[in-house]
Order: structure tokens, then C-alpha cells, then sequence
């Protein structure tokens, strides 16, 4: 399971927003945190989608207007921030942990980390 930390870094990210992230990023091998108007949520997607890998991606935009749940989004925005710093998205957890934003996927990705890990997640067979 991922490492949460439930103080500081994300001005007030309270302990069931992040219990909440925890619980959506463990759904399935891949979880991605996005909004459809971001371009580093896009290539690490594409990037994604690109190696055969078929995330669940919540769009954080898209959540605002499904169920009038606001406060809920904003709550999963700041936990989010609370674990991968600013920008808060896109945010990648692979087999339930958190990889990190762009910069820390696309490191993988180069340094030959990422298939590896994507594989013992059981999000590639191949």
C-alpha cells in the first residue's frame, strides 16, 4: 500500500481525503489523476496507453460536475497536492502506489524502471 502523510505539505489535506485517494489509487493495477485540459496529464496517458497499459483515469474536472460533490473534489485536490507537491496532476499510482507526477513517471520511463514496475502490477503481461 502507498505511504501516506498526514500533516503538512498540502495546506490542510484532511485525513479522509487522503484515506480516500489511498482506497481509489488501489482499485486497479494503474491509477491516474487528471485533468482533461492538462498537457503533462495528456503524455503521461499517452505515454501510458502508448506501453499497452489501460489506466483508470479520474478527471478531476470532469468529477466537479457529476453528483455536485465540490468540496469532495477540492478535499481529493489538496490530498493530492499533500502527495505529490504543485501541480497536484497528474498524479500516477501504480499497484496502489504512488510513482509520482510527470517528471518521476518519464524518469522511469528512461531509466527502464517503469515496464518493470507496470508489469508486477499486473497492468502488462507482455
Amino acid at each position: 500500500m502507498m505511504q501516506c502523510f498526514y500533516g503538512g505539505g498540502g495546506g490542510g489535506a484532511s485525513r479522509r481525503a487522503l484515506e480516500r485517494v489511498e482506497r481509489m489509487a488501489g482499485e486497479t493495477a494503474v491509477v491516474v489523476f487528471s485533468v482533461s485540459n492538462c498537457c503533462m496529464c495528456h503524455v503521461v496517458k499517452r505515454l501510458l496507453c502508448g506501453l499497452g497499459v489501460n489506466p483508470t483515469v479520474y478527471e478531476l474536472d470532469e468529477l466537479d460536475g457529476m453528483g455536485g460533490d465540490r468540496g469532495g473534489v477540492q478535499q481529493l485536490r489538496e490530498a493530492l497536492a499533500a502527495l505529490v507537491g504543485d501541480p497536484p496532476v497528474p498524479a500516477v499510482f501504480i499497484g496502489g502506489k504512488l510513482v509520482g507526477g510527470l517528471d518521476r513517471v518519464m524518469a522511469a520511463h528512461i531509466s527502464g524502471n517503469l515496464v518493470p514496475l507496470l508489469k508486477e502490477a499486473g497492468a502488462l503481461w507482455l
